[in-house]
């Protein structure tokens, strides 16, 4: 039944907002807690320290969307060591890769650089949707810290897992899954940070034709790519004006830290003198309102 639950929130979770989503969470939580503190044969122990790590996952992460980030890096601090205590090698890696995306989006970069590089040593070569998941991110970081060669060697091993694998053919409605839509998000941001501005529009486009109508955040970060793009490419007004349409679409229960924090990356890749205009200024007005005014 248990694992039926779980299943279950790692559906929901694509596109359920992270407030409600923890209450859900933190429950299943408890169940498990309750069960693992009993006497268990070892399959069964090592079975709930994997939907404890599973969940712990996604708790830490709906606590970065929500910017509480101490929190956020104890429960993946806490999902680490329950992957580690289940021994399952595919578990191990996924919870490091996922826990990737706090210090990229807040830094330090080379954290999230380490981490990614950790899950795809663990994965030990063999092509997964994990081993493609963790390339992606340890490229990602590596662009945006400016190391074009390895960026561009942890994207063809990303490629090549992914393509191998045949990770983008199955269910993609799973929060552990890796479809080929969030895939080409990691590739945009890649792209996106190492200048490439077409290729990385290109790629923003064919994903998100995949996207379903019901879904969380992943478009809106993929239009804020797109108005780093813009910003790099030297058109503050159009990548402003982008940023804010996309911030005032998303709906309020998805309109969280997280996004705001992309849109004043935007801000920040404006070219010198742009920061002052009247588009930035109403971006940061835009982000400056409380949720329930915008």
């Amino acid at each position: 039944m248990l694992d039926e639950h779980v299943l279950w929130a790692r559906e929901q979770y694509v596109y359920t907002a992270p407030t409600p989503m923890l209450t859900s969470l933190l429950n299943l939580l408890t169940e498990v807690r309750e069960l693992a503190a009993e006497r268990q044969p070892a399959a069964i122990q090592a079975r709930l320290s994997e939907l404890t790590s599973m969940l712990a996952t996604l708790i830490a992460d709906a606590l970065m969307k929500l910017g509480q980030l101490p929190r956020s890096r104890s429960w993946y601090a806490t999902a680490r060591n329950a992957a580690d205590d289940s021994g399952n090698t595919e578990l191990r890696a996924r919870v490091r890769a996922q826990a990737a995306m706090l210090p990229f989006y807040y830094g330090p970069l080379e954290t999230a650089v380490a981490l990614a590089r950790e899950a795809r040593i663990i994965c030990r070569g063999r092509p997964s949707a994990t081993a493609a998941f963790a390339s992606a991110a340890e490229a990602r970081a590596l662009a945006k810290l400016g190391d074009k060669e390895g960026a561009e060697t942890a994207r063809r091993l990303a490629t090549t897992a992914f393509e191998q694998s045949g990770a983008g053919g199955r269910a993609d409605n799973d929060a552990f899954g890796f479809p080929e839509r969030r895939y080409r998000l990691y590739e945009s941001g890649t792209l996106t940070a190492l200048g490439r501005t077409s290729e990385a529009r290109r790629v923003q486009e064919a994903a998100l034709r995949l996207y379903p109508s019901q879904t969380g955040i992943d478009p809106a970060l993929l239009s804020l790519e797109a108005a780093l793009c813009l910003a790099h490419d030297r058109s503050p007004t159009e990548a402003c004006q982008l940023a804010a349409t996309t911030i005032l679409r998303i709906a309020p229960e998805h309109r969280t830290p997280i996004l705001k924090e992309r849109a004043r990356e935007v801000i920040g890749t404006l070219p010198p003198g742009a920061a002052s205009g009247s588009a930035a200024r109403e971006l940061r007005e835009i982000l400056a309102l409380p949720p329930g005014r915008m």
